[in-house]
């Protein structure tokens, strides 16, 4: 158990410091008694340190802070993880309650620091109220349906292919399946494409842009049931039958919701904070950095700042196995404004 508790402190300084800043805030704002009374509506007393409750919302929030839990979910107070994160949270008290006994909240040095975990609190406090108040169900619900607007679907084709090495070897299988042959079963038994064959050949749904040229320029006018082919491709020749043509079918608002909420999220988080910059007088005293030959530079992979509404994926199409001459993992599509 020492080491655990030495294991967690040594990780988890700042956290300790949190949990003194709050508590040193509740004690001044709840009175004598205020924390024998539960935090939130039907919360539990889970334990109890030098007759300080412990609740069931102190464990479940030390455990979101963690990530052990999302926000919103369930901890059952008879759970292994439940017991584990309440030790750490009874370990916190004990860390906090003997640094107060020692005076150590005396020193400018703590004082800082404590100052800086309560603000951080706070900050946070601020932000969960006023993002609980945006991004609600009718929010979410309402971008949806206005990216849903703005997409634009492109037509996803369903087919299948044989690939063959030769020229010859693909003339002959084109024979056989104007004979009637079984599409499917030739694909197993000739194709070479390792990725298809045992499927018959199924490429699955998908739109023509994320396929080799060879591909978009053989399938872009054939029709529902057509044989396409033989056509040059990297690694040999194809024959394609097109299964099925349709649009592309949209997102569904579960499948976009985490995206939708993160957009919300951060666009609430953007605006409160220039209503707060824009009220207040914020003064940089540093220089701005001067460029240095040689300087790294910020990689262009860094992600750009977000400056409008998420675009929202037109469709959630069947993954479609790479087929020969494709990239191993293909870019994926441009989002459509």
């Amino acid at each position: 158990m020492a080491k655990a508790v030495f294991t967690r402190i040594a990780g988890n300084l700042g956290t300790i410091a949190a949990a003194l800043a709050l508590s040193m805030v509740l004690a001044s704002c709840g009175g004598r008694n205020g924390a024998e009374h539960p935090p939130e509506p039907g919360d539990q007393a889970v334990a109890r340190v030098d007759a300080k409750t412990v609740w069931a919302s102190d464990v479940k929030r030390e455990a979101v802070a963690q990530g052990l839990i999302g926000e919103g979910e369930p901890l059952d107070v008879s759970s292994d993880l439940f017991r584990r994160v309440m030790d750490e949270v009874v370990d916190q008290k004990l860390l906090a309650t003997e640094a107060l006994k020692r005076k150590l909240d005396k020193d400018p040095v703590a004082q800082r620091r404590l100052a800086a975990a309560r603000e951080r609190i706070l900050g946070d406090m601020l932000v969960e109220s006023t993002v609980s108040d945006a991004v609600n169900e009718n929010a979410i619900r309402g971008l949806y349906q206005e990216q849903l607007k703005l997409a634009k679907q492109s037509e996803e084709i369903h087919a299948r292919q044989i690939v063959l090495p030769t020229l010859t070897e693909a003339d002959a299988v084109k024979k056989l399946l104007g004979t009637g042959a079984s599409f499917e079963a030739l694909a197993m038994e000739r194709s070479t494409d390792a990725a298809t064959r045992f499927n018959g050949g199924d490429l699955g749904y998908f739109t023509t842009d994320v396929m080799p040229e060879a591909y978009e320029t053989n399938l872009k006018t054939a029709k529902v049931g057509q044989v396409i082919g033989p056509f040059e491709i990297d690694g040999g020749w194809a024959i394609v039958k097109v299964e099925d043509r349709r649009l592309e079918q949209p997102i569904t608002l579960e499948a976009a919701r985490p995206q939708i909420v993160r957009f919300l999220t951060y666009d609430q988080v953007r605006d409160l904070l220039e209503k707060l910059r824009g009220r207040a007088k914020v003064q940089t005293l540093i220089k701005s950095p001067q460029d240095v030959p040689g300087q790294p530079q910020e990689p262009a992979s860094a992600p750009p700042t977000l400056s409008g509404p998420p675009k929202l994926p037109a469709g959630a199409a069947k993954p479609v196995p790479p087929p020969p001459g494709a990239p191993q993992q293909p870019p994926a599509k441009a989002v459509k404004p």
